[in-house]
């Protein structure tokens, strides 16, 4: 397991300057911000070219909604989505991370013919099933991420996400967990995450409090145990806010304690 910071939490004046702190830190990776990462693409493959720190994962940075009711949005998105997949596997990333919808449904409801949440998902499988195979072409992943009951109706829990991957049945198409929403939504975390098995290519940490791991009360040691049950190696990313006067201090004390839970 690899350690990544969103480039967001990092110190620096500049890209290049953040690279640098990320490794100062004992960070093995950084998660880059989609939105407008094209235009600075080459400013961020030059920072990357001599650092042992590699890019990690893009998170979001698509325009309009996958699964909203309006076509035009939907094709927005989706067309954003294939692109920063190309600049994925441009960049040498495990892959994009999606959220299908925030907030309630935006389809109307069609019953008895079918509710929202089954029209939404089977549209989903299908458009997920296009999107797969700009992935596969750019030997990258959609990493599909279940958030909580308070930004989103449709998948809050690990084995939603496993659902709908499954139903895609495409090995581009998988999940990432977010301790975080993970600590929201599930039962047992350390057993959700040992039920999604394989479909888990990247995680997210926060702690309880949405801050870094280490000043709330999620047991980090236990869901990395389980981490380690199904032989995850990649990338875990913090995406959470960040206490105290000095960031790079904290983001320090952050690295020590995860390595520590790590280590069990």
């Amino acid at each position: 397991m690899k350690l990544a910071c969103q480039e967001g939490l990092l110190p620096g004046a500049n890209f290049a300057e953040k690279v640098k702190n990320a490794e100062v830190l004992g960070f093995e990776g950084i998660e880059l911000i989609g939105r407008g990462l094209a235009d600075r693409k080459d400013e961020v493959k030059a920072a990357f070219a001599n650092s042992p720190v590699k890019p990690s994962s893009i998170c979001a940075g698509f325009r309009g909604c996958p699964l909203d009711a309006n076509k035009a949005e939907r094709d927005l998105a989706w067309n954003d989505i294939k692109a920063l997949l190309r600049l994925s596997g441009e960049l040498g990333t495990v892959g994009l991370i999606m959220v299908p919808i925030f907030g309630p449904p935006r389809i109307p409801d069609l019953t008895p013919f079918a509710p929202p949440t089954q029209l939404e998902k089977d549209l989903f499988v299908e458009l997920l099933k296009d999107a797969a195979k700009v992935a596969a072409e750019a030997k990258t992943f959609i990493l599909v991420e279940p958030l909580n009951r308070y930004e989103t109706h449709l998948l809050r829990k690990l084995q939603h996400a496993v659902e709908i991957c499954e139903r895609v049945n495409h090995p581009n198409v998988v999940i990432m967990a977010d301790f975080f929403h993970m600590h929201i939504e599930e039962e047992d975390t350390p057993a959700a995450i040992k039920a999604a098995g394989k479909w888990i290519q990247h995680v997210h940490l926060a702690d309880n409090t949405r801050m870094q791991p280490g000043t709330g009360d999620t047991d980090f040691a236990a869901g990395f145990a389980a981490l380690k049950k199904i032989k995850f190696d990649k990338y875990m990313a913090l995406e959470c806010g960040i206490t105290g006067p000095d960031r790079a201090d904290a983001l320090k004390k952050c690295v020590r304690y995860l390595k520590k839970c790590i280590k069990g």
